[in-house]
């Protein structure tokens, strides 16, 4: 394990130099420099906002992803006033930037996730210590959905990336004053990669999983007949005729909501609003822009009653692959028509007649995935405090705060034991 070298704490920052000679008229760049770290393999240098000098950088390395550059400069724009977006240069001795990692600042709540009596009890202890178990933390990540490893533009890969955060972070971290280091919702094919985080500190716990259905079937009929169990199939048709019954449902698929945002939001607010988990909050902007700027993947399902819009998914498409993130229900109606597997039946069956080969669905609501055999897809989380005295005794927490090991219903899946 290579030894962190850090330069000189002036001007208030703790084991990290400014970036930006006072002395000297400021270019844009240096406008949006924050401050560096020295490192064995080079510097880490964290910016507001991606250079322009580096941006074919910045595009190269996420491209692997679903959600790629675009997404995450979506989501700094439209819920920049929710979380601090930052950026981490990684460049080596010769000054060439190798990899652009972005990340964000927030105070969680480390209880948001436990159960009701253990939440309670928490709110008793916060009457008189208002921040007990909430803390600053620096997330390596997306502040909206998974998060992933840039890729090295010298390689191609992401061994490098790991080894250089795994290296730089704690002091990057101390420069925001933040008390700990996040991974946040890592699919689990980065656990190879990302083995430097585990000698660096960091313990590795999971997130709440998404969900996948692979589409090996001609419709959805079959896949009534051919993966669910009696008792499920008769359920399904009882709530599809029930729906039918009432006024029919109009599915209409875009691109681009802007036209219907104000319908549809609304939608979205009345599903966050019952919510137990609540991390980000997405504003009107973010899914307009979603349309605007991924309008390649974008995917946009509306469900209308005599011209109402009820329901909402939004969704990406993205190498044969339909993600779908996010949802918006209308309450007054959604359980008269059975709003939640209607939607998932449409959706499944429009991803088969495009040629998608899988479904994935974002974390949460377990139960009716487990009945409509979904597998899970397990996300990462990999944490570590910033200070190395404190960090034994929370590796030695952290698996009671995961927020998995108090829903029963995910341990119910098949493929359960591949979340640790």
């Amino acid at each position: 394990m290579h030894k962190e070298i850090v330069l000189p704490s002036s001007a208030g920052y703790n084991d990290i130099s400014l970036g930006i000679a006072s002395s000297s008229p400021k270019t844009a760049q240096e406008d949006l420099q924050l401050a560096s770290v020295k490192t064995s393999f080079g510097r880490a240098v964290i910016f507001r906002r991606v250079p322009e000098a580096d941006a074919a950088i910045w595009e190269e390395g996420l491209r692997h992803a679903a959600c790629d550059h675009r997404y995450y400069e979506l989501s700094h724009d439209s819920l920049g006033q929710q979380f601090d977006h930052y950026y981490l240069l990684l460049k080596d001795h010769t000054e060439k930037t190798r990899a652009i990692q972005p990340f964000l600042i927030v105070n969680q709540d480390l209880v948001a996730g436990l159960p009701g009596k253990i939440r309670q009890f928490m709110n008793g202890i916060r009457r008189r210590f208002p921040s007990t178990l909430v803390m600053r933390m620096l997330m390596v990540g997306s502040s909206a959905g998974e998060g992933h490893l840039v890729r090295d533009i010298s390689t191609g890969g992401i061994e490098w990336v790991a080894q250089a955060l795994s290296e730089s972070l704690q002091a990057v971290a101390r420069n925001f004053k933040a008390s700990m280091i996040v991974f946040k919702d890592f699919p689990n094919v980065y656990r190879k990669a990302l083995r430097p985080l585990r000698k660096a500190g960091f313990v590795r716990v999971p997130s709440m999983p998404g969900s996948r259905l692979d589409l090996h079937f001609k419709d959805f009929e079959e896949y009534m007949q051919t993966h669910l169990s009696h008792k499920t199939r008769k359920n399904l048709r009882q709530k599809f005729r029930k729906a039918a019954a009432v006024a029919p449902l109009k599915l209409q698929v875009v691109s681009d909501v802007s036209g219907c945002i104000d319908e549809i939001y609304p939608l979205y607010l009345q599903v966050v609003e019952r919510s137990r988990y609540k991390f980000e909050e997405l504003t009107r902007d973010y899914f307009v822009q979603m349309g605007r700027r991924l309008k390649d993947r974008s995917v946009f399902f509306i469900w209308r009653q005599n011209g109402k819009a009820v329901a909402f998914s939004s969704c990406a498409r993205h190498a044969g692959v339909l993600r779908d993130h996010y949802i918006g229900l209308d309450y007054q109606v959604a359980y008269d028509l059975h709003l939640y597997f209607v939607t998932f039946r449409d959706i499944v069956t429009w991803a088969l007649q495009n040629g998608c080969h899988t479904y994935y669905s974002a974390p949460l609501n377990y139960e009716p995935k487990y009945h409509l055999r979904h597998d899970l897809v397990p996300l990462d989380l990999y944490a570590r405090t910033v200070w190395d005295w404190t960090n034994p005794v929370f590796r030695l927490i952290i698996p009671y705060l995961e927020p998995t090991r108090y829903d029963p219903i995910i341990r119910r899946f098949p493929n359960a034991r591949e979340l640790w």
